[in-house]
């Protein structure tokens, strides 16, 4: 097998990234394209400029009600990205119950972050805490000014200094390479499409439990049409949207695992012993805390995967899902440095 270098595979890693990152807005306008080709196909036909009634799909129209409504979509897709810039440090401390750790209260941490960082030339993040008796760590912000690494009690008392400074490495190598923006992006991408998807599921679930559009309504003389059309609509919507968001959670989750395989290599890097991290990750995975956060979009920023979040029906849709590469894995390839 031919060697690939730490850098180059990290800067490998980096441009799959941009790429995949690029498929989000990518996937919804292409999703809002299929939803209008498939509601004029549910139109039942058109007229050709010859007069004649032609039954398909007129894709002129198709195009001319997709430029109309792009800019919107981007808009819509603008405005979500404010609002996640300036609410996910508080969401994010929300669902995890993080609070900021003083130097004071455990000037041990703050030596081994102050000492990494300036090995690696890089300003020093926040420091936050868990009370969780269990180990896990994340790091998180957008810019330098909301930049944080986030410790549980458990894995600041439980790691030795080389292995907690592995950790630590992780998580500035995360920071330095621009992850936390990208996966905060990344799930504002899904938040979209999700939330999209949750609206046209409910709306049609309440036409049917309330509006009764075509099973109330309907009788001899077609007033049942327009419930129909809405629901057929609405069904369109939900397919539309639940066929983006499993493409959207497929490239988040490609994003997030080679991710994690990099904050790996930069972190041993970083902290100049591998079987350090190494260890670290083994303690880890025998005991991940912050169980309590059940977000799985928080979830895909932490070290390793809660255990609550590990059990599913099938190995292999584990596999696909998962926002983290297998423990095993990772531990085996810092052991080969």
């Amino acid at each position: 097998m031919k060697y690939v270098g730490m850098r180059t595979q990290i800067h490998r890693n980096n441009r799959m990234s941009i790429l995949l990152l690029l498929m989000f807005p990518v996937i919804i306008l292409v999703m809002v394209w299929v939803f209008l080709v498939l509601l004029n196909y549910l139109g039942g036909g058109y007229y050709d400029d010859y007069g004649n009634y032609v039954t398909g799909v007129d894709f002129d129209h198709v195009m001319q009600s997709f430029l109309s409504v792009v800019p919107w979509v981007v808009g819509a897709v603008a405005l979500w990205f404010v609002i996640a810039y300036f609410s996910n440090t508080a969401m994010i401390r929300r669902a995890t119950g993080s609070r900021p750790l003083e130097r004071r209260e455990n000037p041990r941490v703050y030596n081994i972050v102050e000492n990494l960082c300036m090995t690696c030339g890089m300003d020093m993040p926040k420091i936050n805490v868990v009370d969780d008796p269990q180990l896990n760590a994340f790091a998180s912000g957008i810019n330098k000014d909301t930049y944080a690494v986030t410790l549980t009690t458990g894995i600041i008392n439980l790691l030795s200094d080389d292995e907690l400074a592995g950790v630590v490495g992780h998580e500035l190598t995360h920071i330095r390479n621009r992850d936390t923006r990208l996966l905060i992006t990344s799930i504002v991408f899904v938040g979209i499409v999700s939330t999209v998807m949750s609206l046209a599921v409910r709306l049609i679930y309440n036409n049917f439990l309330y509006g009764g559009g075509y099973s109330r309504r309907s009788n001899n003389d077609g007033e049942g049409g327009g419930g129909l059309s809405i629901i057929i609509v609405l069904f369109v919507a939900a397919v539309c949207s639940g066929i983006a968001y499993i493409f959207t959670l497929m490239t988040r989750f490609a994003i997030s695992r080679k991710r994690e395989y990099m904050a790996d290599a930069g972190g041993a890097e970083l902290c100049g012993n591998p079987l350090a991290l190494a260890s670290a990750l083994r303690k880890i995975s025998g005991n991940p805390g912050l169980d309590d956060v059940k977000e799985a979009d928080v979830a895909q920023l932490f070290i390793m995967k809660p255990d609550e979040m590990k059990e599913g029906v099938m190995g292999f849709m584990n596999s696909l899902f998962s926002t983290h590469p297998d423990p095993e894995k990772r531990i085996a390839i810092l052991e080969q440095f």
